[in-house]
């Protein structure tokens, strides 16, 4: 048996190009692997998960339409 825990990241993260060396993702989830780890969890999975926002009354008068939004999920686990 397990606890999970679940650490939402955003979809995107932004270098400047003078400084870009290519492993800007890896580094950032190694670190936040690394802190979780710390704290005794241990890197279990990354899930997408979609989200439907739909207009409110007044967009959805002016025509607006609900969008879909993409987060990032990363998933912890130890063992109880």
């Amino acid at each position: 048996m397990y606890h999970y825990k679940m650490v939402q990241v955003p979809p995107n993260i932004q270098v400047q190009a003078s400084k870009e060396k290519g492993n800007e993702a890896a580094v950032y989830l190694q670190s936040i692997a690394n802190k979780q780890a710390d704290e005794g969890w241990e890197f279990y999975r990354i899930d997408t998960i979609g989200v439907q926002v739909n207009a409110g009354c007044l967009d959805a008068l002016r025509g607006k339409k609900a969008s879909l939004a993409n987060y990032y999920v990363i998933t912890f686990r130890k063992p109880r």
